[in-house]
């Protein structure tokens, strides 16, 4: 069995549980995830025994029959129309639809030409929780990912210069990330000089890095899965307020990564991160959540925030991200991307975390 298909039938058993008769996802990270399919336009009706049909535009003819172990409807036109003609032929009764993901005009589409006697049935979520944990195959992807996300940063910090703009800098690390065999970047890389990484996600501009600190948050996507990592370093010798702070955040993220088990819930791990920096008065400096999952998305969930009661299970990979910021002074922000393990965590990124000047 492929694991395309074994998720299809884990997913499937959810279906049972919800009395759903199918599936409708709409969402291609989550198409993906079932079918194996990486193009740009389908949708996947998946049924409560464990089939399912992908529709798709004709540009992915033969992509979708290389791709995918399960049945291929090439719709000539609109995908909504095929997936309506296909629920008439089957006569499903229940069908389950992604609310955080499909359009408001594809979801009018679908209910008002739906079947007689059959409704639709809002089901966030479904396959997102199953995607947390990982598996093999999926966490072999997102080790490359993270190797090739510290090898660019090494290889483009052996070429950065102060003058260089925050935009070259981030285009060398976005250019040695390709080299390295990254598909692209998870997101847009962050490159923030002094006080502009007081910017949580700053944007590169035109500045020129100067002396003083800069953030690099940047990640890579490998085999179609994310890594995520935030290194500091300082041009110059670091002050030390600097010092202080560098600190005190790599105190919080240690604190942080050692909270991580089994069992223990997302928010557990993010007051961990809270009470360690309070005890550096520095708390309120920290304005996002201590970490998120991430796979297929860069974003996934558990959120690592104060009101996420996921309980942490062996297979899944977060992120670990403290950070204070200081309007007119500049930020810190450490991040590790972390796999739980049966007894624990271990660090996937291996890039130092001392504090580094240049």
């Amino acid at each position: 069995m492929s694991p395309a298909e074994s998720r299809r039938r884990k997913a499937a058993e959810q279906l049972v549980e919800r009395g759903l008769d199918a599936l409708l996802l709409s969402g291609l990270q989550n198409v993906r995830y079932l079918t194996g399919f990486t193009g740009s336009n389908a949708m996947l009706l998946l049924y409560r025994d464990g089939e399912a049909d992908m529709f798709t535009d004709p540009r992915y003819t033969v992509q979708s029959k290389q791709q995918t172990d399960c049945r291929v409807r090439i719709a000539k036109g609109k995908l909504t129309t095929s997936v309506l003609s296909e629920l008439r032929r089957r006569r499903v009764r229940k069908v389950g639809f992604e609310s955080d993901r499909l359009t408001v005009a594809d979801l009018e589409a679908v209910k008002n030409e739906l079947p007689p006697r059959a409704s639709l049935e809002p089901a966030p979520g479904l396959i997102e929780n199953l995607r947390m944990v990982k598996d093999a195959s999926e966490i072999d992807s997102i080790r490359k990912s993270v190797a090739i996300n510290s090898k660019a940063l090494d290889a483009a910090l052996a070429r950065v210069r102060t003058r260089m703009t925050e935009a070259d800098f981030a285009a060398e690390i976005d250019y040695r990330s390709r080299r390295l065999g990254a598909q692209r970047p998870s997101f847009e890389t962050i490159v923030a000089a002094g006080a502009r990484s007081a910017l949580p996600h700053a944007r590169p501009g035109d500045a020129p890095i100067g002396a003083g600190m800069l953030l690099i948050d940047m990640g890579a996507f490998y085999g179609d899965y994310a890594s995520d990592m935030t290194r500091m370093v300082y041009f110059g010798k670091a002050n030390a307020r600097y010092k202080r702070a560098y600190r005190a955040v790599l105190e919080t993220q240690l604190a942080a990564i050692d909270a991580v088990k089994p069992g223990v819930t997302a928010a557990a791990v993010d007051r961990v991160a809270r009470r360690t920096l309070k005890l550096h008065g520095l708390e309120r400096a920290f304005v996002h959540s201590t970490g998120h999952g991430l796979g297929l998305e860069i974003h996934e969930p558990p959120r690592l925030g104060r009101r996420d009661k996921s309980r942490l299970e062996a297979g899944m990979t977060i992120t670990i991200e403290p950070g204070v910021y200081i309007e007119g002074w500049g930020g810190i922000r450490i991040e590790d991307t972390v796999l739980l393990t049966a007894t624990g965590c271990e660090i996937l990124t291996p890039t130092t975390k001392e504090l580094r000047e240049l």
